[in-house]
């Protein structure tokens, strides 16, 4: 038999068939470095402002990206760090009821991501849209960035004994602007950069203004093992935090459905959003057994796999390897530390603020009538439940907040009544309908 000799009709070599197939290569080390570079301003924004170890916090980024590729099986080309939408909860926890009981409560919303990641295996993925609809989550999502609003403004304006409030306005003033324009006007990488950007410019002007001391980082070792922190079982604060991760659930399946966009792969079907949301809890609930803040992926790198168009998730692997690899860095961890906290407040003005509005367009986008009574019912009192602080307690137990506020709405979009026009017809209507035409 004569073999064709047409080099067309040989199989491709699997990295050119599929550039999306798991490749770990050593030239692919400084891809996955400019992957965590995109990823660092909020990895570390995250833990600076809760109080928890910046260095953990790269540990358990790193970690939990490993964990996320082993259980897709390395299909997804995205990066898991610190997640936003804990920030109020972790404050709050910590003050009320300490670190160790907060962590507890994390810990138990990477459960939640389990819990639900069996139910989708089980019933698909349709329910959770019914259990959560754009009307529960979107005002869910407003609130976390509304609650965060006077902790923007105080960290912007507020002076210290060292320094008046003029210069933490100017040092915020500074920051803010530089991100504003990096997001608006830069181009290439730098684009998507613009927390990194407003930091480094903030800390720049803080500087000259006395607001800055290396002092920690020339005392702080090279080599240091990060601070880690065991959780402390606290029922209270589980069902004070557990209804938080609603809103990052929701943000999971954009963030899946952006990067299968981005690759032109469903990866809802393969490795399937059950594995994805599994990895995602895994991820969240060792970071939480390490001291670390809750994970989620990161859409800024998404954004940077677009624009570098490297499919290969081998490079999210590099860029958790040197993630752990630095949180070794004594150094690194005290130069953190160092920046001030006006520069800080000048970034999370935007960041809380872009919460707020993600929450708005996902209701726009689902074409959401609010001034239907029951859509005005329910984003009303999720709103004021929230905004307003609303708490509920019985001796130990507390609800109240964002979570209090995310379990109304879930329970109120079961309970009330449908519109009349959303219902289906009785047969008595279908048989009135056929009689008049």
């Amino acid at each position: 038999m004569i073999q064709d000799s047409n080099p067309m009709s040989e199989p491709l070599p699997p990295e050119v068939a599929d550039p999306t197939a798991y490749k770990l290569r050593p030239r692919d080390i400084l891809l996955g470095a400019q992957m965590l570079f995109v990823a660092f301003g909020a990895l570390v924004l995250v833990p600076i402002l809760t109080g928890l170890n910046p260095n953990v916090a790269l540990f358990t980024a790193g970690l939990g990206t490993l964990v996320f590729q082993l259980v897709t099986g390395g299909k997804v080309p995205i990066f898991l760090a610190s997640s936003f939408a804990f920030i109020a909860p972790i404050q709050l926890g910590v003050e009320q009821y300490g670190l160790g009981e907060t962590l507890s409560g994390l810990a138990a919303a990477g459960v939640f991501y389990l819990a639900l990641s069996l139910l989708i295996f089980w019933r698909g993925p349709g329910f959770l849209s019914r259990l959560l609809p754009p009307i529960v989550t979107g005002p869910v999502i407003m609130v976390i960035g509304l609650s965060l609003a006077p902790v923007a403004v105080n960290m912007a304006s507020n002076g210290s004994e060292t320094y008046s409030g003029g210069a933490a306005l100017a040092v915020a003033g500074a920051a803010l602007l530089a991100t504003m324009l990096t997001a608006l006007l830069a181009g290439g990488w730098l684009r998507l950069v613009p927390i990194l950007v407003g930091i480094v410019v903030g800390y720049l002007v803080a500087i000259p203004l006395g607001m800055v001391s290396l002092a920690p980082v020339a005392e702080a070792p090279w080599f240091a093992i990060p601070s880690f922190t065991a959780p402390v079982f606290h029922l209270p604060s589980i069902l004070f935090i557990l209804p938080v991760a609603i809103a990052p659930t929701i943000e999971h399946f954009g963030d899946i459905l952006a990067i299968s966009s981005v690759a032109q792969k469903d990866y809802l079907r393969d490795p399937g959003v059950h594995r994805t949301l599994l990895g995602d809890g895994l991820a969240t609930t060792l970071a939480a057994f390490f001291g670390g803040p809750p994970n989620t992926t990161y859409s800024e790198v998404t954004g940077a796999v677009a624009l570098t168009r490297t499919f290969n998730a081998g490079i999210m692997t590099w860029a958790a390897i040197i993630a752990i690899l630095l949180a070794f860095v004594g150094k690194l961890g005290a130069l953190l530390q160092t920046i001030p906290v006006p520069a800080m407040g000048g970034i999370l003005i935007i960041l809380f603020g872009t919460i707020v509005v993600i929450g708005i367009n996902s209701l726009v986008q689902a074409g959401q009538d609010l001034t239907q009574p029951r859509n005005l019912v329910i984003v009303a009192i999720i709103l004021i439940f929230g905004v307003g602080g609303l708490s509920l307690k019985a001796g130990a137990f507390a609800l109240e907040g964002i979570g209090l506020c995310g379990l109304a709405g879930v329970l109120l979009n079961l309970l009330l009544p449908q519109p009349r026009e959303n219902q289906p017809l009785t047969a008595r209507e279908l048989a009135e309908v056929d009689v008049e035409s």
